[in-house]
């Protein structure tokens, strides 16, 4: 049976101590990131007329905020690794508040999309050590359970706050992460244990930053991107040969359960970021739904699906992974035909309950996952490269949501 290897929940255990960040911490450090990608979802109409723009043009932000979480998560994750707990977040904290003012001090759509992918990047790396410090399956499970539940309200909250003040307010609420970050600080203090990896690989860090820029801009110019993203990649795989122990270590790159796990998560997550965007079309075509209406509906099937994950992350140390990979992509993939196949309302939202809870679940189960099949060494860099797939959807999912809802018919 193929159960779970010597993940992070395994190597660690439970710590009780001064060392152990309480797990409400933990999910105030993780959750916010959501709102960067789901409070938008209801005021990007709002957006666009404040910056008398389009609303592709007003996605644009959160476009950049998915570039920003993909490519500083393995940036900030290596900062873990060298540097410990607290150096990242002191650099993630300075990210976010001062993307946040950008965002909040925008005369124009360029400034709001630097501020929101340098609040993007602060965001990533609060996760990434929340995830760090997770050390079990039931805190990752929380941590996973955090990231879903605050994304299923994000577009709620994002329509609550945007009425009485703006729409800037709704795009300003990942900070409320940083509001953990003085305990995260005083609970992990040492710097990480072990031997730090070589020098620095410059090289290897700028081959990753361009290939993540251009995997982000493949959904808005597939024909450049595409075949950028596709010879970046070959590069940098060739990189790891010439540098096994740089920026992207071999022994990560090149283990095939490693892969497989960032493969399966970004799929799930492009399906769940996908139709949350598309959902305020579905519920608008289908039942005449609008703005905070939508916001209040969208909670059900989203919670369901956050909630229920915490559980599931937990449970899945007991079950061999074949079995939860497989349930993981027979949910994943029901939920986009279902939602294609229906214009009864209880059954989209239903499609949306199976998108969210496939996503979520599997952020959590595939990050131990990832975590556990390699060199303990390489925890960090495994679980930032591991996010930076799964957060590769965001850039995905609604930038397909937005083509589909322009699209004739």
């Amino acid at each position: 049976m193929d159960h779970l290897p010597r993940s992070a929940a395994t190597r660690h255990g439970p710590q009780p101590g001064p060392g152990r960040l309480a797990t409400p911490w933990l999910a105030l450090l993780a959750g916010p990131l959501s709102y960067g990608i789901a409070a938008p979802a209801l005021v990007l109409d709002d957006l666009a007329r404040a910056m008398d723009t389009g609303e592709q043009a007003a996605a644009a932000g959160v476009t950049a905020f998915g570039w920003g979480i993909a490519l500083g998560t393995p940036l900030l994750a290596a900062l873990l690794a060298r540097r410990g707990v607290r150096a990242v977040l002191t650099v993630a904290t300075v990210l976010v508040v001062a993307g946040t003012v950008l965002i909040v001090l925008s005369p124009n759509v360029p400034t709001l999309v630097v501020g929101a992918a340098v609040q993007a990047l602060g965001s990533a790396g609060l996760t990434v050590t929340a995830m760090k410090l997770a050390g079990s399956a039931r805190r990752m499970g929380v941590v996973a359970a955090s990231l879903a539940v605050v994304g299923s309200v994000g577009p709620l909250t994002g329509a609550v706050v945007a009425d009485p003040f703006s729409w800037r307010a709704a795009l300003a609420l990942p900070l409320l992460a940083v509001i953990a970050v003085p305990a995260a600080r005083r609970r992990h203090g040492a710097p990480p244990p072990g031997g730090v990896p070589a020098a620095f690989d410059p090289i290897g860090m700028t081959l990753l930053a361009m290939l993540v820029t251009s995997a982000v801009l493949t959904p808005h110019r597939p024909l450049v991107a595409g075949p950028a993203t596709v010879v970046l990649l070959l590069v940098l795989a060739a990189r790891t040969k010439v540098r096994p122990d740089g920026f992207l270590p071999a022994a990560v790159a090149r283990n095939g359960r490693f892969l497989a796990a960032c493969t399966l998560a970004f799929a799930l997550g492009v399906v769940n970021f996908a139709l949350l965007y598309f959902a305020s079309d579905l519920l608008r075509e289908h039942a005449g739904w609008e703005g905070t209406r939508t916001g209040i509906v969208l909670l059900v099937p989203y919670l369901f699906g956050g909630f229920c994950s915490g559980f599931l992350v937990a449970a899945s140390v007991r079950v061999p992974h074949r079995v939860v990979a497989a349930a993981l992509l027979v949910v994943g993939a029901t939920a986009p035909l279902l939602a294609a196949s229906t214009t009864f309302v209880p059954l989209l939202l239903a499609a949306m309950a199976l998108g969210s809870l496939a996503a979520a679940t599997g952020q959590g189960v595939l990050a131990l996952r990832a975590a556990g099949v390699v060199p303990a060494s390489r925890e960090a860099e495994a679980l930032g490269l591991f996010n930076l797939a799964y957060l590769l959807s965001v850039a995905f999912g609604p930038a397909i949501a937005v083509m589909l809802s322009h699209s004739p018919g």
